[in-house]
């Protein structure tokens, strides 16, 4: 099993490896990703040049803005999913299952 840190130290390595090997340019991609967002601001293409990139650039950070928003939820839900049950918790618990096993062998 490796530490995070020997993880990190190998995606590096193969980052490196892959990026000598050339052709890793992601231009094309990234171009088409902020062009989505001047069609959602200007899908008729009727606004001047650069009021549609002013407003696409909101549109992008709103768009961000969000993905960063339902991270911290998933971050949360799987914190409080992880977390282990507090003393209080445990002893209460405990406590009800002993006086259920009272009742039950009283009977």
């Amino acid at each position: 099993m490796l530490t995070q840190s020997q993880r990190s130290l190998r995606a590096r390595a193969a980052a490196y490896a892959l990026h000598s090997m050339g052709g890793t340019s992601t231009k094309a991609g990234t171009s088409a990703f902020l062009a989505r967002f001047e069609k959602q601001v200007d899908p008729t293409g009727s606004l001047l040049p650069e009021e549609r990139a002013r407003r696409a650039t909101y549109a992008r950070k709103s768009y961000m803005a969000s993905l960063a928003l339902k991270a911290s939820q998933a971050r949360r839900r799987n914190l409080t999913k992880n977390e282990p049950a507090t003393v209080s918790e445990t002893s209460v618990a405990g406590s009800a299952e002993a006086g259920h096993a009272r009742r039950t062998s009283a009977e």
